[in-house]
C-alpha cells in the first residue's frame, strides 16, 4: 500500500472515532436529561403525596366544639347520647339530647272537678295556670348554671367535639363519666391514620430528601449535574449536537456580512481548520486555538462568529463573560469546566464568549486582601482550558469585547487568544454594503441611491445603518406609503444622529431668530473655511437636545487628518456662538454642545497630537479610540499643565476670533439664510447649495483644507445644534 493510500484510511479511521464519540456523548447527555426528567416527576409525585397525607391527618370534628367542664355537666346531666374517643386525633365526637322539662309543682287538688268547681266559684291557681284543654303550661328553661363551680351545658341538643390532653388516666376518666352517663361510648384506634403519621413523619421526608439529592449529585454530560442538565443547558451551551450536512445552507454565513471584509478573510482559515482539522495535524501546522474581536459596539463581532459556524457547519455554543462570575466561590470555575466538557464532547465546535472582559479582567498586581477572589479564579480555569485542547481537537474559542487594554496578557498569549482581530467602523464601499443588505426584502423605490446615503453616514457602525433601514420602514408605515423612499431615509438619518423630531416644542419669535442664526453662522463658517459643500441641511426644528441642526460631515473617510483640517472643524464648531454674539450681543445656552465639542477637539490638539507649542504628548495613553472616555492628565508638572491648559484657552479664543471676522465678512449672507431658515424651517439640496456657492472660501484660513477636500475623520459624523 502506498502512503497516499494509509493517509486515506488514517483519515477514515479518525471520522469513524469521531462519529462514535459524538453520538455516545450524545446517548449520555440524553440518557442523564431523562434521568432527571423522571427525578423531577418523582419529587413533584412524593411532594403531592406528602401534602395529601397532612390533609388526612386533619381532625375531622363537626359539631360545637365544648370544653372538657361542658363535657362533664352533659354525663353528668344524662344528656350524652354518644361518645366516640379518636385516639389519633385526640378528640372524643358524638351527640347530645335536649335537657327534659322539669316535673309540674304538687297541688292540693289536681281532679278535674276540683278543677271545674274552682272555675265556677271565680278562683285561679297562680302556682301552676293551664290551658284551655286542662294541660299545664311549660316552665320556662333555666338560663343560669345552679353551680357555677361547673362549666354550664349547652342548651339544646346536637353534635360536639371535644380535644383532650393525650394523658391515658385522664383518658380512661373520661370513659367511665360516659359510660356511667347510659351514652353508647365507643373507642377507635384509628390505625390507619397511625401507619399514614408514620410514614408522613419519617419516610416521605427521607425520600424527598434523597430525590433532591440525586438531583443535585446525578452526573450528568462532562461531570455536570442532573438539575444543570435542565436549568443551564439553555444559557451555557446552546446550539445541536447534530452536525450539519456538508453542503446544507447554515442559517448565517459570510454572505450575511458586509463591511468586515478584512476580518472575514481571517476567519476564512478557522472554517477550514473546523471543516477538516486532520489536514492541519498532518502538516504539522498549529491552527488558531482562540480568535479575539474587539472593535466598537455593533460592528458586527457577534455576527462574525455566527458566520463562522454557519460555514463551518459546526455547532456553536454562545455564553456571556458575566455568565462565569458568581458571588459563590468556585461556582464561576464549574460553569467553565461544564462548559468545556459539552464542548469537547460534540467537536469540532465553536465557542462564543461575548463581553470577555467580564470574566478575563486583568488580575491583581500583588497587594490583595488575601481573601478568594472568584473572578481570579474563573479566568484561571479558562486559561487552564483553552491552554488544555489537542491539535486536533476541533475547538476553536472566539471571543468580544470592546476593552482589549484591560484583559489579561495571559488571555492574549500564543496558544489561547493568538489571533487578533480588529472589527472597525465600515468605510464608504463597506457602509453602501451593509445598507443594501438590510435593505433585502424591504419595499425600496428604485430612485433610493445607497451610494449617496453611504456618503451621508460616515462612522456608522453597522448597528446603526441596520436602524437607518427600520427607522425608513417605520416612518414608511407610519405615513401609509407603499415603498422605502429617500426622504424617509434622509429622515431616519436624522433621527439616528439626533432623534426624533420635536413637534411639541413651540419656540417663541425671539427663540426661534437666534436659532436661525445660530445654525446659520456654522453653516456660513463652514463654507468660508472651504467646506460648503460637506454641508447637507441646516434646519432650526428641534431635535434631542438641541434647538436647531446644521448637518456637516465629509464625504468620504480620512485616515490623517492635518492641523488646517483640525483648525477649520474647531472654526466652524464656534460659528453659532460667533453668530450669536455678533446679532444679538450676549450668547446662550444654547451653545453648550458647540463649547463641548470645541473643548475635546481643542484638547485633543493641544495635548495628544502636539500641535500646540510642545511638541510632546501631555495626556496619558489612551485605552482605545472608539470609546470616547476621558483621557487622563500624563505625568507633568503643575506648570506645564496650566500651560497647556492656556494654550487651550488661546486656541479656542482664535478660533471664535476667526468665526467673528467671517461672519462680519458675509454679514448679508448671513441674513438671508437666517431669514429663509425663519420662514421654511428646513433647508437642503440645492436651495441651501445655492447660497452657500455664493460664499468665497477664506484662502488664509483654507490652507490644506481644500487639498483635503471631501475626507473626513473616522468619528461618527458630527452635529452642531443650538
Amino acid at each position: 500500500m502506498n502512503s497516499t493510500t494509509v493517509k486515506k484510511l488514517r483519515r477514515q479511521i479518525k471520522a469513524y472515532r469521531l462519529r462514535r464519540r459524538r453520538k455516545n456523548a450524545s446517548k449520555r447527555r440524553v440518557g442523564s436529561r431523562k434521568t432527571t426528567v423522571f427525578l423531577l416527576i418523582a419529587l413533584l409525585f412524593l411532594l403531592g403525596i406528602f401534602f395529601g397525607a397532612i390533609s388526612y391527618l386533619q381532625p375531622n370534628a363537626k359539631g360545637q366544639q365544648l370544653s372538657i367542664g361542658q363535657l362533664s355537666s352533659l354525663a353528668g346531666a344524662n344528656r350524652l347520647v354518644s361518645a366516640n374517643f379518636l385516639d389519633e386525633d385526640a378528640v372524643v365526637t358524638g351527640t347530645y339530647k335536649a335537657a327534659p322539662p322539669p316535673a309540674p309543682a304538687p297541688s292540693g287538688k289536681s281532679t278535674s272537678k276540683g278543677s271545674s268547681s274552682a272555675k265556677g266559684k271565680g278562683s285561679k291557681s297562680t302556682d301552676n295556670k293551664s290551658s284551655s284543654s286542662g294541660k299545664a303550661a311549660p316552665a320556662p328553661t333555666p338560663t343560669t348554671n345552679p353551680n357555677p363551680s361547673e362549666a354550664e351545658a349547652p342548651v339544646g341538643s346536637g353534635s360536639y367535639w371535644v380535644a383532650y390532653p393525650s394523658d391515658g388516666a385522664f383518658t380512661a376518666i373520661l370513659v367511665q363519666m360516659a359510660a356511667k352517663s347510659g351514652s353508647d361510648v365507643t373507642v377507635d384506634p384509628q390505625t390507619v391514620k397511625k401507619d399514614v403519621r408514620i410514614v408522613s413523619t419519617f419516610l416521605l421526608p427521607l425520600m424527598i430528601l434523597a430525590n433532591l439529592f440525586a438531583l443535585l449529585f446525578t452526573a450528568g454530560k462532562g461531570g455536570s449535574s442532573g438539575i444543570g442538565d435542565v436549568l443551564m443547558f439553555g444559557s451555557i451551551g446552546k446550539g445541536s449536537d447534530k452536525r450539519r450536512k456538508k453542503g446544507m445552507a447554515a442559517a448565517v454565513g459570510f454572505g450575511d456580512v458586509a463591511g468586515a471584509d478584512e476580518a472575514v478573510a481571517e476567519l476564512k482559515e478557522v472554517v477550514d481548520y473546523l471543516r477538516d482539522p486532520e489536514r492541519y495535524e498532518e502538516i504539522g501546522a498549529t491552527p488558531p486555538k482562540g480568535v479575539l474581536l474587539f472593535g466598537p459596539p455593533g460592528c458586527g463581532k457577534t455576527l462574525l462568529a455566527k458566520a463562522v459556524a454557519g460555514e463551518a457547519g459546526v455547532p456553536f455554543f454562545s455564553v456571556a463573560g458575566a455568565e462565569f462570575v458568581e458571588s459563590l466561590v468556585g461556582v464561576g470555575a464549574a460553569r467553565v469546566r461544564d462548559l468545556f466538557a459539552r464542548v469537547r464532547a460534540v467537536a469540532p465546535a465553536i465557542v462564543f464568549i461575548d463581553e470577555l472582559d467580564a470574566a478575563g479582567r486583568k488580575r491583581a498586581q500583588g497587594g490583595g486582601s488575601g481573601g478568594t477572589d472568584e473572578r481570579e479564579q474563573t479566568l484561571n480555569q479558562i486559561l487552564v482550558e483553552m491552554d488544555g485542547f489537542d491539535v486536533s481537537a476541533g475547538v476553536v474559542v472566539i471571543g468580544a469585547t470592546n476593552r482589549p487594554d484591560i484583559l489579561d496578557p495571559a488571555l492574549l498569549r500564543p496558544g489561547r487568544f493568538d489571533r487578533h482581530i480588529t472589527v472597525d467602523q465600515p468605510d464608504n464601499t463597506g457602509r453602501q454594503l451593509i445598507l443594501e443588505l438590510h435593505a433585502k426584502g424591504k419595499p425600496i423605490a428604485s430612485d433610493v441611491d445607497f451610494e449617496y446615503l453611504a456618503r451621508r453616514t460616515p462612522g456608522f457602525s453597522g448597528a446603526d445603518l441596520a436602524n437607518v433601514i427600520n427607522e425608513a420602514a417605520l416612518l414608511t408605515v407610519r405615513d401609509a406609503r407603499g415603498q422605502v423612499e429617500m426622504p424617509e431615509l434622509e429622515e431616519a438619518i436624522q433621527r439616528v444622529l439626533a432623534g426624533p423630531k420635536k413637534k411639541g416644542r413651540v419656540l417663541s419669535i425671539e427663540e426661534q431668530q437666534r436659532a436661525a442664526y445660530h445654525e446659520s453662522g456654522h453653516a456660513i463658517v463652514a463654507a468660508a473655511v472651504g467646506r460648503a459643500e460637506d454641508v447637507h441641511r441646516v434646519t432650526i426644528l428641534a431635535r434631542g437636545r438641541g434647538l436647531g441642526l446644521a448637518s456637516i460631515q465629509k464625504e468620504s473617510d480620512a485616515v490623517l487628518l492635518t492641523k488646517d483640517q483640525l483648525m477649520g472643524q474647531l472654526i466652524t464648531a464656534m460659528g453659532g456662538l460667533a453668530a450669536e454674539q455678533l446679532i444679538f450681543g450676549v450668547p446662550s445656552t444654547g451653545a453648550e454642545q458647540d463649547l463641548e465639542h470645541a473643548t475635546d477637539l481643542a484638547r485633543d490638539m493641544i495635548g495628544r497630537f502636539g500641535m500646540g507649542t510642545r511638541r510632546r504628548r501631555l495626556l496619558g495613553k489612551e485605552g482605545d479610540a472608539f470609546l470616547g472616555d476621558q483621557l487622563p492628565i500624563a505625568e507633568i508638572s503643575e506648570q506645564t499643565h496650566h500651560e497647556m491648559e492656556n494654550e487651550i484657552d488661546a486656541m479656542l479664543i482664535q478660533a471664535e476670533a476667526h468665526a467673528d471676522r467671517l461672519l462680519v465678512e458675509h454679514r448679508e449672507t448671513l441674513d438671508t439664510l437666517a431669514a429663509r431658515l425663519e420662514d421654511e424651517e428646513t433647508l437642503e439640496g440645492p436651495n441651501l447649495e445655492a447660497v452657500l456657492l455664493l460664499i468665497k472660501p477664506d484662502a488664509a484660513l483654507v490652507g490644506s483644507i481644500a487639498a483635503h477636500n471631501g475626507q473626513s475623520s473616522t468619528a461618527p459624523a458630527k452635529q452642531t445644534q443650538a
